[in-house]
């Protein structure tokens, strides 16, 4: 068995998992990577509809989905978020899929159809042998990218929360873990691993947009509405001595290609305040997502905490209430 290092997260399979309670798991692991080697062409149309399905039938993601997007663009009528609530229940299986088939192919033949938009500001981090974060919102396709680094010989570090299913997170954390230099941290066992990996040279991936509660986060404008925004990355920089690098990815099911956008690093975060550095984070996002909605997670509880006096958005009766 290879030896765990205290400061990494390392899958490991467990003889359970052959056991039935596991084997609509496995049906699902096998699926999905009869379709990570179909070509995209066949399969995005097919991964389209059945996201599309599956987007009917799973109410409770569906509300959650609704109710951010109501909160964050209350100017768009119903029948716009409807269509980018469905188009995001089709991107998800199209991206993710795409994950899957870079975990089991050759990286050059998904690297084929990768266009990199930015892809000089990387290169003279390369050259300057500079320390990175990336600042990656929730997209679909969000471990792609820094999977694609890491097969190019780049050393890659995120944290991650471990999926509810066993049997799944192994898989999923292999895929992460697929090229050398891939190194992964729980989030369980606190942001240190993760910051010695990028003070180590690794480059790191820090998704900004989760909530984590009021006690240390910054109430500051996320689309129209507010969200509880953590600040570390303003800490982290400066700790880890790291340029802060914008970054998203964004599938196109047209052209069945992966377009990862970079934006210039956040330097103006160096004499920050908290609350500056939290509104910027989710300036950030904002830019990103605003012409690529579809792309974004908003299956996510991204608004739970609230001020004081504020009612939950989810724990609204009023919002989409279940039929009797």
């Amino acid at each position: 068995m290879e030896k765990k290092p205290v400061n990494e997260f390392i899958p490991e399979f467990k003889n359970e998992f052959l056991l039935p309670r596991y084997w609509g798991a496995w049906l699902g692991v096998a699926a999905i990577s009869a379709m990570a080697l179909t070509p995209p062409s066949i399969r995005d149309p097919l991964l389209a509809k059945l996201g599309r399905i599956g987007g009917h039938f799973g109410k409770s993601a569906r509300r959650r989905a609704r109710i951010n997007l109501l909160y964050c663009f209350p100017e768009y009528s119903e029948e716009k978020r409807e269509a980018i609530v469905n188009g995001m229940f089709e991107t998800a299986p199209q991206a993710m899929v795409m994950m899957a088939e870079l975990a089991l192919r050759d990286p050059k033949k998904v690297l084929s159809r990768v266009n990199w938009h930015g892809a000089e500001i990387l290169e003279t981090f390369r050259q300057n042998n500079e320390n990175v974060i990336f600042l990656v919102p929730h997209g679909w396709g969000v471990d792609i990218p820094a999977m694609l680094l890491a097969s190019q010989g780049q050393k890659m570090s995120a944290m991650f929360h471990n999926q509810k299913n066993q049997l799944i997170d192994y898989f999923w954390n292999r895929a992460r873990r697929r090229f050398d230099g891939s190194r992964i941290h729980a989030r369980n066992d606190g942001i240190k691993p993760f910051i010695t990996s990028i003070r180590k040279g690794y480059w790191g991936y820090y998704l900004p947009d989760q909530d984590h509660g009021a006690e240390h986060s910054e109430f500051v404008d996320f689309f129209a509405t507010y969200k509880a925004t953590l600040p570390a990355i303003g800490r982290m920089m400066k700790v880890c001595r790291a340029r802060v690098v914008p970054l998203f990815p964004v599938y196109n099911a047209k052209t069945h290609c992966l377009d990862v956008y970079i934006r210039p690093p956040m330097d103006d975060l160096n004499d920050a305040d908290d609350r500056t550095i939290a509104r910027r984070m989710n300036e950030e996002v904002e830019i990103f997502v605003r012409p690529n909605p579809e792309q974004y997670t908003w299956i996510l509880k991204l608004l739970k905490t609230r001020k004081e006096g504020d009612i939950e958005p989810y724990k609204r009766k009023d919002l989409w209430p279940k039929k009797k």
